[in-house]
């Protein structure tokens, strides 16, 4: 252990000059200034790092704002908007979202009068959404199939009854083991006449069943065509190369997955 050896000396022993208020005053040194330099003003180098640095910085609040929000404003606004496409002369649109899309084609290429089929997506707020997208349930699109029909040889009324025959109108969001907001039921109309005839025909449906049907009724908004894989699947063999018939006023049972 260190031992600290320490000698006592008496204030007596010490002589201290006295300090005046003068000498406190006069005695000490003017402070030097420090020399004032000239530096360049301070310039952000870009490297790869840049844009990660960034995206932190934007995280915590600092930084500039990013357009995402009103970019994805502008995607909504076009999702949201009408189906501008136009039917083929002489023919009307139809557009119906009754579970998986696959299925709901068919059904509805067997009916007479009916010229052209498509199945796509609609009702959400991204544009030109993919399957991917709408899978995730963040885009509130629906799997539709879009109808052409010649309204001199098909009512509007034969469509609405073969959209209530395909599927549960009671369940929400789901059909079967599909689940998902994709799925859901709905009429999508395209005049006021067809509102009025869904209406009508939802509340005559209503009378057959015992619970609550959750169909919505809505205008028809933008349609995106879905992947061309997705076309006619059934038609063209599904998932195990059995075709099934389109024939008008077939009844053979539809195999939803082919």
């Amino acid at each position: 252990m260190l031992l600290l050896k320490t000698t006592a000396t008496t204030l007596s022993a010490v002589s201290l000059p006295l300090l005046t208020v003068s000498s406190l005053h006069h005695n000490h040194p003017k402070p030097t200034p420090f020399p004032l330099t000239t530096t360049k003003p301070l310039t952000l180098r870009h490297s790869s790092t840049t844009p990660k640095i960034m995206n932190w910085l934007g995280k915590l609040g600092f930084g500039t704002r990013t357009p995402a929000v009103s970019s994805m404003d502008q995607q909504s606004s076009i999702a949201q908007g009408p189906d501008d496409d136009v039917p083929a002369p002489g023919q009307e649109f139809a557009q119906f979202g009754a579970g998986c899309f696959w299925g709901v084609e068919l059904a509805f290429q067997r009916v007479p009068g009916v010229t052209k089929t498509e199945v796509g997506y609609t009702q959400g707020f991204m544009d030109n959404p993919t399957y991917n997208d709408i899978c995730s349930g963040t885009t509130n699109h629906s799997e539709v199939v879009r109808v052409q029909f010649d309204p001199k040889e098909c009512s509007y009324e034969s469509l609405l009854d073969c959209f209530w025959e395909r599927h549960d109108p009671t369940t929400l969001n789901r059909q079967g083991n599909d689940v998902g907001t994709q799925y859901r039921s709905g009429i999508y109309f395209y005049t006021p006449e067809q509102e009025k005839a869904a209406i009508e025909s939802m509340e005559k449906h209503q009378k057959k069943l015992n619970r609550k049907i959750v169909t919505e009724i809505l205008p028809a908004k933008k349609f995106y065509r879905a992947e061309e894989y997705h076309q006619q699947y059934l038609a063209k063999g599904g998932r195990f190369g059995f075709r099934q018939s389109t024939e008008k006023g077939c009844n053979d049972p539809i195999r939803c997955y082919g």
